[in-house]
């Protein structure tokens, strides 16, 4: 059997281990956060100490703040909640108690882990500092010039470095390398932040310029004087180095040996105890690989920042001469928004930026392209808008009237078509009336069958049914076309079927009787089919 087999992909398990660790910081975005930041404060405050839900509802009433109103079942419910995330621990040690009760309060212990310690730590810092302008520590910059310059004399001195002074010096470098990095990362992204800004009138103006001009301008210079010095004491210890690590590795294995004893324990070693933290604070001072150095990102930061100063000079020596800024004219309209009623503010939006009602222009759809009413705007067809209406807003034609279109050769035609079909209509009802009471020998035209039928429909739809002791009746089926002087009448006989032939076909009527009538005769001269 291979070794791997059955294990995730490596891929696979750090995607996990990474996910896990992100989970960390998911109670500093849940709606509960001010909660659940008290709940990690009190265990940030203490060392090695696993607390019960009594003992953190007690210190966290004790401290105040948004946590102080928790009750024991909340409090509870929060704390799984940071288990299931990482942050805390479940505590392994023994539950003393005088009876079931206090057991019952205190069987649960939490501890805090290392990862949501860290979280914690970091949420703070941010919390307590992340807009301040945090001042550069140019004076670590000397101490890291002169603490390279004698760890490379001690590291080429005959016999080889003292492990423990050497160690001493390695870690105090690298300590204040480290503070004066962030401090410079810290300052340089507030400073993109200030210079981002649009808005700055004369005062801030000035007073970012004299930081400019001054205050990043000692910061660089000390920089550039600095930086080809402690590149060239890092050249000179550079063959020294491991040997120099081992030596002090040997001296002092520290919380390394776990690594040694216990292959699945990570351990995170002091700054500067690995050849990996030297490479980097190399990478810092000179080029290598390819990539260029933080000097040199250092000046071209402070050139942009040069640049964006002078784009809000040249901004406001146009404001100054009226050619732009309405700062002032928007602070005003703001106030007045801030104070306005709202309908005051929807008066003050429509004078202010011309924000009226939509216009409906009211042109007329394409008629034989119906559009439901759940189609979006955006997907829909398109109407044409008029030149006229789109340009100037207006309906009104503009020049000469075209001339009337004649419609005289389409009238007559529409009025032979009507005429044809008024003919036709005629010829229908007299050839019903003159086949009455003789349906079943007769075989009726299309059009005088079609006639018939609309009729008997009619007659059908006007009758009234009742039903007497032995059989139900038909009364009224009756139809009249004024316009034919023809009249259409039915009823039931029961036991009687009533054949009607056409050259489209032959329709039995069963228990029915059909008789057609000149609406001006008589009724005693109907005859029955």
């Amino acid at each position: 059997m291979e070794e791997n087999e059955g294990k995730p992909p490596q891929g696979e398990e750090a995607g996990a281990e990474a996910w896990q660790r992100l989970s960390a910081y998911s109670y500093l975005s849940a709606p509960e956060r001010l909660d659940y930041i008290a709940v990690m404060r009190v265990f940030c405050g203490t060392l090695l100490a696993d607390l019960s839900v009594p003992d953190l509802l007690a210190k966290v009433a004790e401290r105040g703040g948004p946590g102080a109103g928790l009750d024991a079942e909340t409090l509870t419910r929060r704390l799984e909640e940071l288990v299931r995330w990482g942050n805390l621990l479940r505590s392994t040690h023994t539950v003393k108690a005088t009876s079931i009760a206090e057991y019952q309060r205190s069987r649960s212990r939490y501890q805090l882990s290392k990862l949501g310690e860290r979280v914690q730590r970091d949420a703070d810092e941010v919390l307590a500092g992340a807009d301040a302008a945090r001042e550069v520590s140019t004076e670590l910059l000397a101490l890291v010039d002169r603490g390279l310059r004698e760890i490379a004399a001690v590291a080429a001195a005959p016999g080889g470095a003292d492990p423990q002074q050497a160690l001493e010096r390695i870690s105090t470098l690298f300590v204040q390398f480290a503070e004066f990095a962030d401090s410079v990362r810290d300052f340089y992204a507030y400073l993109g932040q200030v210079l981002a800004r649009y808005d700055l009138d004369s005062a801030e103006y000035q007073g970012f310029k004299e930081l400019l001009l001054d205050y990043v301008e000692a910061i660089t210079e000390d920089v550039s004087f600095r930086a080809p010095r402690i590149a060239a004491h890092l050249d000179a210890v550079w063959p020294h180095l491991p040997a120099l690590l081992a030596r002090i590795d040997e001296h002092s294995a520290g919380i390394g040996a776990l690594a040694d004893g216990l292959p699945e324990t990570r351990v995170q070693r002091s700054r500067g105890r690995d050849l990996a933290d030297w490479e980097g604070l190399r990478a810092w001072f000179t080029a290598s690989g390819g990539r260029i150095s933080q000097v040199e990102q250092l000046r071209d930061a402070t050139l942009r920042a040069l640049q964006s100063l002078l784009a809000n000079a040249k901004r406001m020596l146009r404001s100054a001469s009226g050619e732009m800024s309405r700062r002032k004219d928007l602070l005003r309209l703001a106030a007045w928004f801030d104070a306005a009623e709202p309908e005051e503010a929807h008066d003050l939006a429509v004078a202010a930026f011309g924000l009226y009602g939509a216009r409906h222009l009211g042109v007329a759809p394409d008629p034989d392209r119906t559009v439901p009413a759940y189609v979006s705007w955006w997907t829909g067809p398109v109407v044409d808008v008029p030149v006229a209406l789109r340009e100037r807003g207006s309906r009104a034609p503009r020049g000469r009237a075209a001339a009337a279109e004649d419609h005289s050769e389409q009238k007559r035609r529409l009025t032979e078509q009507a005429r044809q079909q008024a003919e036709a209509r005629q010829a229908a009802a007299d050839e019903l009336r003159s086949a009455s009471g003789r349906f079943e020998q007769v075989r009726l035209g299309a059009p005088a069958m079609q006639l018939l039928l609309e009729l008997l429909t009619t007659a059908l739809g006007n009758a009234q049914f009742h039903q007497d002791a032995r059989d139900f009746l038909l009364d009224g089926a009756q139809a009249d076309d004024a316009d034919l002087g023809i009249r259409l009448t039915a009823w039931r006989t029961p036991g009687r079927s009533t054949v009607l032939r056409s050259v489209d076909g032959d329709l039995t009527a069963d228990d029915l009787t059909v008789s057609v009538e000149s609406m001006s005769a008589p009724t005693a001269g109907e005859v029955s089919a």
